[in-house]
């Protein structure tokens, strides 16, 4: 079987923030390798780094220390200039947890996907228009999506036009913030298969950064569990969800409804893994 070259890889990410004390370790060594046509969870709960590893991929964040490599080239973490700017987001894109929020309340759709174009130099009206049309389309939405403002979707139909702004640029990677987590249960299976579409037919590599395990399982080849900032788990997600090695994403998976579960029982398993792993 014939490996697929590595398309984003992180190589000893650190990140942290000033306290009034000291220093809030956010992201501690974190490497990883993301292949062509592949996807990686990024999974934990609130303050495991998740986020901030997001925001370092995309540039929203630059790293204390590490790099980050696309196609085994250096992705600048600070960029001067129009063009640099412009380069490093078509690199990687994000799509974030609230489409609502993340949208200009102001324009249409399709006037946002225009914008998009526009300002990644497509200078033809005509063809703009016609990039725009394939762009809601590859993602299940029409003409009515393209002229409406974002009040006027379902949620699900917001997430899916932050999802083709983030295409229009015809990124390398796509990370995906909890981009699923506000949407109800159907409307997470349409998004999901949606991208899982997308990838399969595009070969676009997804980081998916979430706390929801049911999502991992159900879109990634691989996830990595980060606790307090640090890489506990790294394996293919069958593997890892079947059986886990490290206690905490044993705590993970325990802290799942289901028949029998004692949410006591899980708290005291959460307050003896803190203090076993203190920060």
């Amino acid at each position: 079987m014939t490996t697929s070259p590595v398309l984003l890889q992180a190589d000893g990410l650190r990140k942290t923030y000033p306290t009034g004390t000291g220093e809030l370790v956010a992201v501690d060594d974190l490497s990883f390798a993301l292949h062509a046509g592949g996807a990686l969870g990024i999974v934990g709960e609130s303050g495991s780094g998740k986020t901030t590893t997001a925001r370092m991929l995309v540039g929203l964040e630059a790293p204390d220390s590490g790099e980050i490599l696309l196609q085994g080239r250096p992705l600048a973490t600070r960029t001067r200039g129009r063009a640099a700017r412009l380069a490093r987001a078509k690199a990687v894109q994000i799509v974030f947890q609230d489409p609502y929020l993340s949208l200009d309340a102001r324009l249409t759709i399709g006037a946002t996907l225009d914008a998009v174009l526009r300002l990644h130099g497509h200078a033809d009206r005509t063809a703009r228009a016609g990039r725009v049309r394939e762009l809601l389309a590859q993602v299940g939405l029409g003409d009515r999506e393209a002229a409406a403002l974002p009040r006027r979707l379902s949620g699900g139909q917001r997430q899916r036009a932050a999802i083709a702004r983030a295409l229009a640029v015809s990124p390398a990677v796509l990370v995906l913030d909890e981009a699923v987590s506000a949407l109800d249960v159907s409307v997470q299976a349409q998004v999901l298969n949606l991208l899982s579409g997308i990838r399969r037919d595009t070969g676009i590599g997804l980081v998916f950064v979430s706390h929801d395990l049911a999502v991992v399982r159900y879109v990634c080849d691989e996830a990595l569990v980060m606790y307090r900032g640090r890489t506990v788990e790294h394996r293919p997600v069958a593997d890892l969800l079947g059986a886990p090695q490290h206690p905490y994403t044993q705590l993970l998976l325990a802290s799942v409804p289901h028949p029998g579960w004692d949410p006591d029982a899980i708290g005291r398993r959460r307050r003896d893994l803190a203090a076993a792993h203190p920060s």
